[in-house]
């Protein structure tokens, strides 16, 4: 396939979600903080592109597992490798988190980060990963929306 001539299309939709704190932690949501501003860390990776063809990413979710102060989500981009070397890694967007308090009678609202552009395009293996700046209580549950090439 020459490049830049032939339209790609997704070929199969995806979502990605993880269900610990931060890579390798604790089962439930995205709790602990992580100072670190370039991606090393403790860090969860929400959405690890196709390792043959890569992957498109159309938003992510952050929706509060319960109450929270506020903080800030750090979305990054990691070329595939390990997040404990900085040039591994780009910081790509930040969103406020507001504070939450969870309710029997209301809905918590969910965050949604869209791209810039509208549709973050990954090389195969690529990740986005994501940390928080401050520990929260009730913690976020992350979800990727997306398909692979």
């Amino acid at each position: 396939m020459a490049a830049g001539t032939t339209p790609i299309y997704v070929a199969a939709p995806r979502q990605s979600w993880s269900q610990v704190d931060g890579d390798g932690g604790a089962a439930g949501p995205l709790k602990t903080q992580n100072t670190a501003l370039d991606g090393t860390g403790t860090v969860l990776t929400v959405f690890t592109a196709n390792a043959t063809n890569g992957s498109i990413v159309t938003h992510l979710t952050a929706r509060p597992a319960g109450t929270n102060i506020a903080t800030v989500l750090r979305i990054f981009l990691n070329n595939g490798s390990t997040n404990a070397t900085l040039g591994n890694n780009s910081l790509i967007d930040e969103m406020t988190l507001n504070a939450t308090t969870a309710s029997a009678v209301a809905a918590l609202q969910p965050y949604v980060w869209t791209p810039p552009s509208g549709i973050l395009r990954l090389p195969a293996s690529y990740k986005v990963m994501v940390t928080l700046g401050t520990t929260v209580a009730a913690g976020y549950v992350m979800t990727a929306f997306g398909g692979d090439f």
